[in-house]
């Protein structure tokens, strides 16, 4: 029993403060320290402590009032007895109040770093001989085990904690609409019925999990979930330097192009379904992740999934949801279902050129395919657009912007190869009402060719010389005499599976 093994501990008189286990007679508690909690042990730092919580048995849980919000309580063993197990396997108990927020390699890390001192295993010793116990097996899975199964909302706390911490909203019974989305849906659409699959499959090293498909009067809908290592989103960030307060609103168009191709919780695939042999094709989807590394930035909804379909949140999750609808108004019998994933294409940038003249050929090679292709410019011109296109009254708009057509030999398929502007479109300002006020300018997006965001790219017909491709420069408030273009090639994947 847990007051056995407890008092049985207290009774020897350890000094536990060596592994993070002081003993104290104060029983101050924290904010967050749970209704009915009996501190065992503080870590001696930051007001880390370790209690039973009235109600919950032999449970040890660790109370850190340092972590972010939604963080400050965890379970780390079912009873006092795994408890000492866990700290003879690890030496510390700051290592198993750190587990909620590691994965394997940074718990190993921790310990390899952090090598025992000779008091620190002379109390080990201690615990183990008068305790009769061995260092608990695979300490960084048990504790996680038991995190992952734990249902937190069972923790009560004082009315100090709720000062503090907003009570969360709670998360709505799990139902799925062929309308909806992650997010709600509209009308009167009776919800899916949920079939489970719990299906996982390896795709370009990626663990793909589709856990359930659900049947509506539409159509079918499936739930593709990717499982991304937490270290592939911390390293990311870090190349990045991302965080909660920063979210690359200071990169160029071409670090965002790159950021987007490399983000690890990005998902953008085109199912196609094949159903008692008939192929059908999605109409819409949507998507969101779970982000381990900041998670009190994830939304109500990623909590949703991850608990309905019991996804470890230890790891990255990109979920994606598909709606696919029926080839007839009757919902057929499934009795057999393949499905392809198709990747979008990603936006890679390449090579910058000018132009120096029409018919100046460019060579470049393909970065994935490695072969060599040529664009020569067929034509090159500056161009005004009209006023008539722009409607208010009280501001002023860039007109001035570049046509160039060309040719590619041998040619590349439409939309896996587009080129633009490196430079974004002027931003439209106030029109001045005294010549000496400055102008300020606006935000307001230019919908029309060369957007606010770079250039359009228009593919006309085949001709003799080859498809004749034409792209359009950013729009500018003055003529650009030398306009830098930028390559962009995209690239998809595929996957079969039954």
């Amino acid at each position: 029993m847990m007051a056995t093994t407890y008092e049985r501990y207290l009774k020897l008189n350890i000094d536990g403060s060596r592994v993070g286990l002081e003993r104290s007679e104060s029983e101050s508690n924290y904010f967050c320290t749970p209704k009915g909690a009996k501190v065992i042990g503080w870590a001696g730092v930051d007001g880390i402590h370790y209690c039973f919580v009235r109600g919950f048995g032999e449970m040890v849980f660790a109370v850190s009032p340092m972590n972010t919000q939604g963080n400050y309580v965890h379970p780390v063993a079912r009873d006092f007895m795994d408890f000492l197990g866990l700290l003879l396997a690890c030496g510390d108990a700051a290592a198993l109040e750190q587990v909620y927020c590691w994965d394997q390699a940074q718990f190993d890390a921790f310990l390899q770093h952090n090598p025992l001192t000779g008091e620190q295993q002379a109390v080990l010793d201690a615990i183990r001989e008068k305790m009769l116990l061995a260092p608990r097996e695979q300490p960084f899975a048990y504790i996680k085990e038991l995190q992952a199964e734990f249902d937190y909302s069972r923790l009560k706390y004082t009315e100090d904690y709720y000062e503090w911490v907003p009570v969360e909203p709670k998360i709505p019974e799990w139902k799925v609409y062929f309308d909806g989305n992650f997010w709600g849906h509209h009308g009167r659409e009776r919800a899916g019925k949920e079939i489970s699959l719990d299906r996982q499959f390896v795709w370009d090293d990626e663990v793909w999990h589709i856990p359930a498909i659900y049947t509506c009067s539409k159509g079918l809908v499936v739930d593709f979930c990717i499982q991304v290592p937490a270290e592939s989103i911390r390293s990311f960030m870090d190349k990045w330097n991302l965080s909660i307060e920063n979210n690359g609103s200071d990169f160029t168009d071409e670090q965002r192009m790159q950021i987007d191709a490399e983000n690890p919780l990005a998902i953008n695939i085109n199912p196609k379904v094949v159903l008692n042999g008939t192929v059908l094709s999605g109409s819409h989807g949507c998507g969101l992740s779970w982000n381990p590394c900041f998670p009190e930035g994830n939304g109500l909804e990623a909590k949703s999934v991850t608990q309905h379909y019991g996804l470890d949140p230890a790891y990255g999750w990109a979920i994606w949801r598909s709606a696919v609808p029926w080839t007839k108004k009757r919902k057929p019998q499934i009795t057999t279902l393949s499905v392809t994933l198709v990747q979008e294409p990603v936006a890679m940038s390449g090579p910058h050129f000018h132009v120096p003249a029409p018919g100046e050929p460019i060579k470049f090679t393909h970065p994935t395919t490695g072969a060599q292709h040529t664009l020569t410019v067929q034509e090159y011109e500056r161009k005004e657009m009209s006023r008539e296109h722009f409607g208010s009254q009280n501001q002023e708009f860039p007109m001035h912007y570049t046509v160039m057509s060309y040719t590619l030999s041998p040619d590349l398929s439409d939309g896996a190869f587009t080129v633009t502007d490196c430079l974004r479109s002027d931003q439209p300002r106030q029109k001045r009402t005294n010549p000496n006020e400055p102008q300020a300018s606006g935000s307001i997006c230019v919908a029309i060719i060369g957007g606010s965001d770079g250039s359009t790219a228009i593919i006309f017909g085949g001709s003799g010389q080859g498809k004749l491709h034409v792209a359009c420069s950013a729009l500018h408030f003055e003529p650009v005499d030398d306009v830098e273009w930028r390559m962009v090639k995209k690239d998809a994947k595929m996957l079969r599976w039954s």
